[in-house]
């Protein structure tokens, strides 16, 4: 009688985890692709491997390499993780969703989309759900949202894009602040201020300009994990930052103030939806938020939305 396997409970996540950090070797390249920490992805494998009863990757300075278990893991891997998806895509095109959950960031509106969306789906329901800086991709992937209204840069992988409109950035400065009053400045003018660090590479060297025009890296300042933070201390005077143009500085903070700037290019106001899902509804939200959320929502935003994080 041939040894019987002992049944393993796998969390799927972990596994695209171990096929992403399989696919880049290093654990900080693979962690921004999932938009994690390097300490969760760390620990997120170690779980995976104590669930498997193996090592599937040898840690070395430079990464991180596929043991002799992780190599032959790594095919079922793939398989189990497309099989999966198949599966899931099955089931909800085979229970045809009523359902749709509409994420979107501070200083974004999503009214004008959901309006044609809701006259075509009378009988469906419209939910929505209000998303930090950095938590869209992990809503989606998560399946906390069907559809975000959020700026980029993101990681995408996995995930389908629409661009709906560009969206200028300014400097934000205390009003205390040499450049307060001013129409406009320049980068000259601000090349020693120091502007607050972020801990996602992508969403940090965007929002620090970094680096500068010339290929001057950006001073650096304080670490914020929220915009919150940051708006704090840009209104002490200790830094200044680059928020959307659509913020208006008294709300973000009422010791800030905003200042056009040269030479900065514009952010990217995206529709993202996992690109496994293909129900109808997402799909009419996307053609809805094309036709409808070109740039003028950020008003209607700040209405609506006076005390939420105030994020990029």
């Amino acid at each position: 009688m041939a040894d019987e396997v002992t049944p393993v409970d796998l969390d799927l996540r972990l596994v695209r985890y171990f096929l992403c950090l399989a696919e880049h070797g290093h654990f900080g390249r693979a962690a921004a692709e999932l938009y994690l920490g390097q300490p969760a992805l760390s620990r997120s494998i170690r779980r995976l491997e104590e669930q498997l009863g193996v090592a599937l990757f040898r840690r070395t300075s430079r990464g991180a390499r596929l043991t002799a278990a992780g190599e032959a893991f790594r095919p079922f891997a793939r398989d189990l993780h497309r099989e999966a998806s198949r599966g899931v895509a099955a089931a909800r095109a085979a229970a045809r969703p009523r359902r749709i959950r509409v994420g979107y960031t501070t200083n974004l509106v999503v009214t004008a989309a959901l309006v044609p969306l809701r006259r075509r789906h009378p009988d469906a329901e419209v939910q929505t759900r209000h998303l930090g800086w950095d938590e869209p991709v992990r809503a989606l992937h998560e399946e906390l949202v069907d559809v975000v209204v959020a700026r980029l840069p993101l990681p995408t992988a996995g995930l389908s894009v629409a661009p709906l409109h560009r969206e200028g950035r300014v400097l934000m400065v205390s009003t205390r602040h040499r450049l307060a009053g001013r129409a406009s400045t320049t980068f000259a003018e601000i090349a020693d201020d120091p502007v607050p660090v972020f801990p996602d590479p992508l969403w940090n060297a965007f929002w620090r300009v970094d680096p500068r025009p010339g290929g001057r890296p950006a001073p650096g300042g304080p670490l914020v994990e929220r915009t919150a933070d940051s708006n704090e201390w840009v209104a002490s005077g200790t830094c200044i930052s680059f928020i959307p143009a659509g913020a208006v500085p008294h709300q973000v903070h009422p010791g800030c103030t905003t200042v056009a700037i040269d030479g900065v290019p514009p952010c990217e106001v995206v529709a993202l939806w996992r690109s496994d899902d293909d129900s109808e509804l997402v799909g009419d939200f996307v053609t809805a938020a094309r036709a409808t959320l070109t740039g003028t929502g950020s008003a209607a935003a700040r209405e609506a939305h006076p005390h939420s994080d105030p994020g990029p």
